[in-house]
């Protein structure tokens, strides 16, 4: 809460500070032109018109009025750049393009949707050998019926699915499992809320984006979430740092008659061309959600790396 009085007082400082140092240029600046002009002027000679021209007020108000515009469009400029919800003059929100950008920055998840289910697929980056394969989650599950692979950042992630779990009461209200699209509409919901000034709101864009894959009275379903709120349902779709190639490549192997196994064959493969190492059971996770949410143990992963 104290943040932004103590930024607009550096702000106003700023302002007064540079205000100054455009005046004082100014002001030297007309008194050097203006000398200049009344000893060069032809009529420099004649006393009236140098008193008349003396008189006349300096050039300065005029200066000061356009550098004044310029610095206060250029500092008004970078708020939009700070600010999480200011709409650029271009009709831009910064802070949620930089969201979308680290998005890039992740590891690749690949999800592809089946008559009989939905296959999720992560690049796990282990960056020591001292760490635990197991402890690096890029896969998680929401509900029995809902799971969802994410790239980004873990704790943006982490955050999301807490809240989803939370949503869930809704089985325990209604007698019914939460459908995977509302589902999906709850964590963008949440997504929106950056900025808002309350105390449970986030102060910054969530740097995550989800692949959610369920199963539920309308069949097996995936949906693609990013930092701006906004929800798509997919036959297939890859996000992270390999996504544009692995797109790619979905389009060109992707059908709807794919049996489940050949989605999970696709997904590995798709892994193996954009992974910058080997593919292992300790670097990669595959679940499927079909109908319920299972994990695969690194025993199954070597078997759907021994069929490639």
């Amino acid at each position: 809460m104290t943040s932004r009085p103590i930024r607009t007082c550096r702000s106003r400082a700023t302002m007064c500070l540079l205000e100054k140092c455009v005046l004082l240029a100014c002001v030297r600046g007309s008194h050097v032109r203006g000398a200049h002009r009344e000893l060069c002027s032809p009529a420099a000679a004649d006393p009236k018109s140098t008193l008349k021209k003396r008189r006349s007020p300096p050039p300065v108000f005029a200066s000061l009025s356009l550098s004044h515009r310029i610095l206060e469009m250029f500092l008004t400029r970078t708020e939009y750049y700070r600010g999480v919800n200011t709409f650029s003059p271009e009709g831009r929100l910064f802070q949620v393009e930089y969201a979308i950008e680290a998005i890039k920055l992740g590891s690749t998840a690949i999800g592809l949707r089946t008559n009989e289910g939905v296959v999720l697929a992560v690049e796990k980056r282990v960056t020591s050998p001292l760490l635990e394969p197991s402890s690096v989650e890029k896969i998680m599950e929401i509900d029995e019926h809902i799971g969802c692979a994410m790239s980004g950042l873990i704790a943006d992630a982490r955050t999301l699915v807490e809240y989803a779990l939370i949503h869930q009461n809704h089985r325990f209200s209604y007698g019914e499992p939460m459908t995977v699209e509302s589902t999906t509409q709850a964590l963008c919901d949440l997504a929106l809320r950056f900025g808002e000034g309350d105390e449970e709101s986030m102060s910054q864009p969530f740097g995550v984006s989800l692949l959610i894959a369920g199963h539920d009275e309308n069949g097996p379903s995936l949906y693609y979430t990013d930092p701006s709120g906004t929800f798509w349902q997919c036959s297939a779709k890859a996000i992270g740092s390999g996504s544009e190639g692995a797109d790619s490549s979905l389009q060109e192997q992707y059908n709807k008659d794919l049996t489940l196994q050949e989605a999970e064959t696709i997904a590995l493969s798709i892994s193996k061309q954009v992974m910058e190492e080997k593919v292992t059971p300790n670097n990669l996770d595959i679940a499927r959600v079909a109908p319920t949410y299972h994990l695969y143990t690194p025993t199954e992963v070597e078997a759907v790396i021994a069929r490639l």
